[in-house]
């Protein structure tokens, strides 16, 4: 499998400057603001967003400024949403690291992430693209309103595949559609092509999340992080759906009393117990394999999204990144 090192070759230059922009905005004149901005900044993992914005830039025309000021938007723009989520979740982890309302408190970690979204907008008003404004925009409401259904539907964690679906398409498969559309739409890229790499972006994103959510059923030492903490948090992704579906109705009832137990943290003792339970249900009516397949077909549809363009090191680097979004280990 291709790294993220290789992935980056054909823009290699335009990252170390994509790195540099970032660096500078993210400068505050508040001592703890700017140690706050460090800490999330020493977390920022691979970015593959703004991977998918200059990638999705230079398959058509060189990158700009403009590009450049559009992925780093885009980044502080996904990590305040994960400050902001992880205080309305509780989620004490963010990386395999402390999160920001931990390290510090809830009222620290709010007014961060509302620091970096007044940046981003300072960001956007300087590429002055009215196009890119409303990406922005519309992106920041789509992540907004994925996390309040998620909270909220029907006032149910049972959710059903169309609903699970639209959540994350909302919360992910949005997110790196922007990423590409803002991409293209910084080096003007025509309409036909703006479309194929919008598709190719919500598609990227619906991988790398079901990715996400099998992981969930996966053994800790491969993936370096708890298993089933969305069950924990009340969240039920594609695998459990799937294998809901498939079960007889008497031990689908079971395993969704016991979901609501665990969700609930009244089980104690018994959670790892309860834990064992589902994961051992999922794989059995094989859930996880259910959503290989699933994943499996939108990265088909997501490399025919990007049949329009001529062979290059872009498309390559492209079609290797949805390789890495549904391959990783982590």
């Amino acid at each position: 499998m291709a790294t993220i090192t290789d992935i980056r070759k054909p823009i290699e230059a335009e990252w170390k400057q994509y790195e540099k922009v970032l660096h500078e905005s993210l400068r505050a004149e508040d001592k703890i603001q700017q140690k706050v901005l460090d800490y999330v900044a020493s977390r920022s993992g691979k970015q593959l967003r703004p991977l998918v914005v200059l990638l999705s830039a230079q398959i058509c025309n060189p990158i700009t400024d403009k590009t450049l000021r559009s992925a780093v938007a885009l980044e502080m723009l996904h990590n305040a949403s994960l400050v902001h989520d992880d205080v309305v979740d509780s989620s004490d982890m963010r990386r395999g690291q402390p999160a920001v309302h931990t390290q510090w408190n809830n009222k620290v970690a709010i007014l961060a992430g509302d620091y970096m979204l007044a940046k981003v907008i300072s960001l956007i008003a300087e590429v002055r693209n009215i196009r890119i404004l409303e990406i922005v925009s519309q992106l920041g409401r789509s992540l907004s309103s994925g996390e309040m259904l998620q909270l909220h539907v029907d006032q149910s964690m049972w959710i059903d595949e169309a609903q699970y679906l639209t959540i994350i398409n909302r919360k992910t498969a949005q997110l790196f559609q922007a990423c590409a559309e803002a991409g293209a739409e910084s080096a003007g890229c025509t309409p036909r092509q703006r479309a194929s790499l919008r598709e190719y972006g919500r598609l990227l994103g619906l991988c790398f999340q079901i990715k996400d959510d099998i992981f969930d059923y996966s053994d800790l030492e491969e993936i370096g992080k708890p298993t089933m903490s969305d069950l924990q948090d009340g969240k039920v992704t594609m695998p459990l759906i799937e294998a809901l579906r498939r079960a007889p109705q008497d031990e689908a009832s079971h395993i969704k009393a016991l979901g609501e137990k665990l969700a609930s943290h009244i089980l104690g003792e018994e959670t790892e117990n309860a834990l064992q339970q589902i994961k051992s249900f999922v794989l059995r009516f094989k859930g996880d394999e259910y959503a290989v397949q699933q994943m499996l077909a939108y990265k088909k549809q997501a490399t025919e999204a990007l049949n329009i363009f001529r062979d290059s090191s872009e498309k390559s680097s492209l079609l290797l990144l949805l390789d890495y979004a549904i391959n990783r280990v982590q």
